[in-house]
């Protein structure tokens, strides 16, 4: 029994809306909007010392829940009607733990949550975990990185993973204050203009209306590009077109968003770009989840040949440690890390990751404001991470505004780089505003 240990004893939700400045494209949907949901969880520890914490995450349903018997305002209703589901399991919650242990307790409740894809129902309580975990940074009065290690949580990592890692501590994976700064990966959706002939709407609000032009204002050295996945020459053709107004040196990252039919389309994307253009191949630092996000769907896709050539991230597949193994078997040689899986889930399998060597990138859900600053708290504070996505800058820069005034170099990016040492505030490091 630990005194560090808290009790769940209020928990609240909301949720808010934004339209987006344009729209996105990716995985053949685009997006115009975003209801975010917001979470006020109050704990008290067994001393009777009583705080209460803010978790915030979009629900993404056209990326958390993609389904073709029901239209986006339905499954994005019910991911809704959801959260009062999952207040409930919270506060129902009369053990005193760990978020961690918490996070465990409730795992099997939340999936059998009925008729949401558990990929959906990760999304809705990550808001719920988040603000579980600031509560109990703020109630002991710490950074929650300063809370996965002894008093706090010494947990064998074998009780949550598998017996490979016996004796590993959770706080040996984890930096306890945050890298100093991250470069951005900012991303070019399959609608986005790249110059200034491309645009046909502008928006005239100030930002960027085109790609140039937010590497002019932004520095930019990573490019995170959205492909079709299904019109191999366009793909191609909007890898090269990227490059020519890109930055000398500068990094790519390709997101097919699960849409290539079997690895033999990913095989001719990445040959073709390498005989036009080997520099820019050279540049691609990795692949993000090529093929379906069933793992066991048929016939079985194997990725290693693809794997030979550079790193393949599973990211819309990864629902935790079972689906990290069954990535690995499939070819699978990164993860992508996204806060909207959950503070607890992630931080579980960025050690698994370390421990089996694999390559570590953290993705976006286009969040705002807490959402944003979480996502960058877990790549600042995971090794091996070395650039962070943040798209709500491009998309969704009103809900942004007043948490650039606290937080200025994570939300307004100079140099190409997210200032990511300044997140080092009470619990998960966000006030709300």
């Amino acid at each position: 029994m630990r005194t560090t240990d808290v009790t769940i004893r209020k928990v609240q939700h909301s949720f808010e809306h934004h339209a987006y400045r344009t729209p996105l494209k990716f995985g053949g949907q685009t997006m115009t909007a975003c209801t975010v949901l917001n979470v006020t969880m109050t704990v008290e520890t067994r001393a009777g010392k009583v705080a209460t914490g803010f978790g915030s995450m979009p629900l993404n349903n056209t990326w958390a829940w993609p389904s073709k018997s029901q239209s986006p305002a339905e499954t994005l209703e019910q991911m809704k009607q959801s959260a009062g589901t999952i207040r409930k399991l919270y506060q129902s919650t009369n053990e005193f733990a760990h978020p961690i242990r918490h996070a465990k307790q409730l795992e099997l409740s939340l999936l059998r949550i009925a008729e949401m894809p558990q990929l959906a129902v990760l999304v809705v309580n990550s808001a719920f975990d988040a603000a579980l975990h600031d509560a109990y940074g703020k109630v002991h009065s710490l950074n929650c990185y300063r809370t996965y290690g002894p008093p706090f949580f010494d947990d064998d990592l074998s009780e949550y993973l598998d017996e490979r890692f016996e004796r590993l501590k959770l706080n040996q994976f984890l930096r306890t204050t945050p890298v100093a700064t991250l470069p951005l990966y900012h991303l070019v959706g399959a609608l986005d203009p790249l110059t200034p002939a491309d645009v046909v709407y502008p928006v005239n609000d100030g930002h960027p209306e085109h790609l140039e032009g937010w590497i002019v204002r932004d520095g930019l050295t990573h490019l995170k590009i959205k492909l079709n996945g299904d019109d191999l020459c366009w793909d191609v053709e909007r890898i090269l077109a990227v490059d020519a107004v890109a930055r000398a040196g500068s990094l790519y990252s390709l997101d097919f968003n699960e849409r290539c039919p079997n690895v033999e389309y990913l095989l001719e994307v990445l040959h073709q770009v390498k005989d036009r253009n080997p520099q820019v191949y050279d540049r691609v630092q990795y692949v993000e989840q090529p093929t379906s996000r069933d793992l066991h769907a048929e016939p079985l896709i194997d990725l290693h040949e693809a794997a030979k050539l550079k790193p393949i991230v599973i990211d819309e597949g990864l629902l935790g440690f079972g689906t990290l193994l069954d990535a690995i078997d499939r070819g699978y040689t990164g993860v992508a890390f996204k806060a909207c899986k959950g503070q607890s889930s992630s931080l579980l399998l960025a050690a698994a990751a370390q421990h089996l060597g694999l390559f570590l990138c953290v993705q976006d859900l286009t969040c705002p404001g807490a959402s944003l600053i979480h996502s960058a708290g877990l790549a600042a504070h995971i090794p091996g991470v070395q650039a962070i996505e943040a798209n709500s800058r491009q998309y969704l820069p009103a809900a942004n505004e007043a948490w650039s005034k606290s937080f200025p170099g994570v939300f307004d990016i100079r140099d190409g780089v997210m200032h990511t040492g300044q997140l080092t505030g009470l619990g998960l490091g966000a006030v709300p505003v």
